[in-house]
């Protein structure tokens, strides 16, 4: 039996084929493909109903299966009535991690479920506890799974995700920036009004901050509120997790579980931590076709980190610049010496990464040895806050050598402390970092040009950041030619072309 997935959600917008993962910002080019001005703007979620929920459900043969966030559902509301004929699926609530709504027509499961199953089926594991964590899903806001599958809603006593979001846009760094304020407190200290604060929220936690906050945050530094906020966050976890803990693995997923702190904490109280690329809700189409192709067809669909599509290379796109085709092998070592000596690159290869990391397919890479190169990057080419960090790329029979920490992290979802003095570049004010381990296995040929560069340098790594400037993760070769042209990067790869300004 085929499935199709869709996610309606107010951000994040997505859908999967069990080939094929269609990220909509990577194709509106609008980040969450949300109207910038307006984040509760309904247009992009009606636009995104009309365009591919739609269709897809009339013209489905096979299982079409979906699921629903908060307010994605309030803004198509009378789309959804119009085209089902009804919304029971809206009043069902799941006591098990595999309980599903099925009609004749469709798969229907819980956000959280979707999360949950996201995270665990993905994972290889035979058994594990699941968090699903973040900002507001539908039924839930936080859920902890244990290795039987039953469902413990932890949303009175965990629903910390929309405080990260509420207080990134208070203390200026924009909705859904709750990433922004992970990598502020690295320069923090904790405040005890914050504490406080937090306190009050926590107590009646709307997304809308206690009387008197204002204030509180016009005179706290912003470093300050991030730290305390990071601080209370892990010792809610402590407090209510840990006691459920059912096995030695976990699975993480949510908005919150990009916070790589929190994940690598997870790793002193677990033998296993899994957290899966597309863990927030532009995971979600992902796990509602996987938990659907358990459920129906006794099927453990695990989708690669490569999710997007092939694209052929037109030479016309590089008019007016200086191209070569070469081969691979040529291009590692072209590539990794130019590094070496300065450049910085944008790397495009084969199928888009699925998620928010660049994964090695859609990426900026320089010098980790380079001290000055997150304030270069940050300046001139990712034109962001000053204050934001850089992810180290290690092979990862290397990672141990130069970090603190017990297991391999793959998809970038951990940060734990640097302990060398060799890789200024990707080190952050805390002398920590999040860091991406690669195999020949995972990404031969990133694995190919980091070994490239390792052979050069002694150092088995590169800095790698997401290839983009003030938008989406670049999808498409045009896409990443208009980035390399309005920024100061050195050198783009697409493919095997290398391509100079």
């Amino acid at each position: 039996m085929s499935i199709f997935s869709i996610a309606v959600n107010i951000h994040d917008h997505n859908w999967y084929n069990g080939d094929y993962h269609y990220l909509a910002e990577r194709h509106t080019r609008r980040k969450h493909n949300l109207n910038r001005d307006n984040s509760h703007d309904p247009t992009y979620s009606r636009e995104f109903f009309l365009e591919h929920f739609l269709p897809n459900y009339k013209n489905n043969n096979d299982t079409f299966a979906f699921t629903v966030s908060n307010l994605g559902q309030e803004f198509v509301r009378d789309l959804l009535q119009e085209t089902l004929g009804e919304l029971d699926f809206l009043n069902f609530k799941p006591k098990s991690l595999w309980d599903y709504y099925q009609t004749n027509t469709y798969y229907y499961i819980d956000h959280h479920q979707s999360h949950a199953a996201y995270a665990f089926l993905s994972s290889g594991f035979n058994e594990s506890d699941i968090l699903a964590i973040d900002g507001r899903g539908w039924q839930f806001n936080c859920i902890f799974v244990n290795k039987s599958g039953k469902i413990i809603d932890l949303s009175d006593k965990l629903s910390i995700g929309g405080l990260w979001n509420r207080l990134a846009q208070d203390i200026g760094l924009g909705y859904l920036g709750a990433g922004k304020v992970m990598g502020l407190a690295g320069y923090g200290k904790e405040n005890k009004e914050i504490r406080l604060m937090i306190d009050h929220y926590m107590e009646n936690p709307n997304h809308r901050l206690p009387d008197g906050s204002k204030n509180t945050l016009n005179r706290i530094p912003n470093e300050d509120v991030a730290y305390t906020l990071q601080i209370y966050t892990s010792e809610l976890i402590k407090k209510y997790v840990y006691p459920l803990k059912s096995c030695e693995n976990i699975c993480v997923a949510g908005g919150v579980a990009y916070n790589g702190y929190i994940n690598e904490e997870f790793t002193k109280h677990y033998k296993n931590v899994h957290v899966p690329p597309a863990t927030g809700d532009e995971g979600q189409a992902l796990g509602t076709y996987m938990h659907a192709d358990y459920v129906l067809n006794n099927c453990i669909h695990a989708p690669l980190a490569y999710l997007g599509k092939s694209y052929n290379v037109d030479t016309a796109l590089f008019k007016g610049l200086n191209y070569q085709q070469m081969s691979m092998e040529d291009i590692y070592v072209e590539v990794a010496s130019s590094i070496a000596n300065g450049a910085i690159v944008g790397w495009f290869q084969d199928k888009s990464e699925t998620g928010n990391r660049a994964l090695g397919n859609r990426s900026i890479l320089a010098d980790p040895r380079n001290p000055e190169i997150k304030d270069i990057i940050n300046s001139k080419i990712k034109l962001r806050e000053d204050f934001r960090p850089f992810a180290p790329s290690v092979l990862e029979d290397f990672y141990q050598d130069y970090f603190d920490t017990n297991q391999p992290s793959p998809y970038m979802s951990r940060i734990m402390p640097v302990i060398s003095d060799q890789i200024p570049g990707v080190s952050h004010v805390d002398n920590t970092a999040r860091i991406q381990t690669i195999t020949k296995e995972f990404n031969k040929k990133y694995y190919n040009l980091i070994n490239e560069f390792y052979n050069l340098t002694g150092i088995p790594m590169l800095l790698n950041t997401s290839f983009n400037c003030q938008e989406p993760i670049v999808e498409t070769p045009t896409d990443a030619i208009n980035t390399f042209k309005k920024c100061d990067l050195d050198i783009l790869v697409i493919d095997n072309w290398i391509v100079k300004k």
